[in-house]
């Protein structure tokens, strides 16, 4: 699956931003997707997912309450809806996915997708 994510750019501390990742396949074929998210100088960490057929949803501690994940299966995509963004939400956005079923999957992990888009980058203002 090939994934393209878009809606990066700059934004002042305190505003809202929404990424969309469209993958290649049809969104409801999807097992999962979510967003991974990495600073300058630091690893790559989980930001948010959903479990296409269940609608469960994750989100990391450090954004739950300000971020949303949503799917819309018409348009094929996936958002990520960011609010109340700080500094430390700089980072460079990736969108992932997964195919299929796989007993015991984890979605804040990195191994439980595979595939992912080339990244977008957010880049947050004070």
């Amino acid at each position: 699956v090939q994934l393209q994510a878009s809606g990066g750019g700059l934004v002042q501390a305190g505003g809202p931003l929404r990424l969309s990742c469209a993958p290649s396949e049809r969104t409801f074929m999807m097992y999962a997707m979510g967003w991974f998210r990495q600073a300058p100088g630091k690893e790559r960490e989980f930001v948010a997912a959903v479990k296409w057929s269940a609608a469960t949803k994750y989100y990391a501690a450090s954004v739950n309450g300000r971020f949303t994940i949503s799917g819309d299966d018409a348009k094929n995509t996936v958002y990520l809806q960011m609010n109340s963004l700080n500094s430390e939400d700089t980072a460079v956005y990736y969108c992932a996915a997964r195919r299929q079923y796989t007993q015991g999957w984890d979605a804040t992990k990195e191994p439980a997708y595979d595939s992912w888009g080339q990244g977008t980058q957010v880049t947050v203002s004070s």
